[in-house]
């Protein structure tokens, strides 16, 4: 299954997000895809703040992962591998205790642990459009 998503402007992220939220029975553990500055951390935000996430939601560059909590009480872990030079490193922070855990699994920069993403996964694709305010963001149940 795939779906595509033609943005223009941050607030237009609000549907993918949704879908997004839909999609969490099908998995946990949700990959984002693109270029730097493409607007991986934003969706991110806007996901986070659509399930309820009252903490302030960054990029965990140098601490490679942040917990947040919804008002659920349910956590939720964002993950930026940009800095991982070696799958070692992601064995280290005991990835699989995250991404086996039932708790939503958030990824950037997943290309530097592929090799370690669960068979099911969902994956996300955002893409510079037309304007520096468009995106095109292709979603895939993998």
């Amino acid at each position: 299954m795939k779906k595509e998503f033609h943005i223009h402007g941050v607030e237009a992220l609000t549907e993918v997000s949704d879908y997004l939220i839909a999609l969490r029975d099908e998995a946990d553990v949700i990959a984002f895809y693109g270029s730097m500055g493409a607007g991986k951390t934003t969706l991110i935000k806007n996901l986070c703040h659509r399930m309820g996430v009252t903490d302030e939601v960054n990029s965990p560059t140098f601490a490679i992962v942040n917990e947040y909590a919804t008002l659920e009480g349910e956590s939720v872990y964002h993950f930026d591998f940009y800095r991982i030079k070696k799958l070692e490193e992601a064995y280290d922070i005991g990835f699989e205790n995250y991404f086996y855990s039932g708790n939503l699994c958030l990824i950037e920069w997943p290309e530097m642990i592929e090799p370690l993403l669960p068979n099911h996964h969902i994956r996300v694709n955002i893409k510079a459009g037309a304007t520096d305010d468009d995106r095109i963001i292709e979603i895939e149940d993998v």
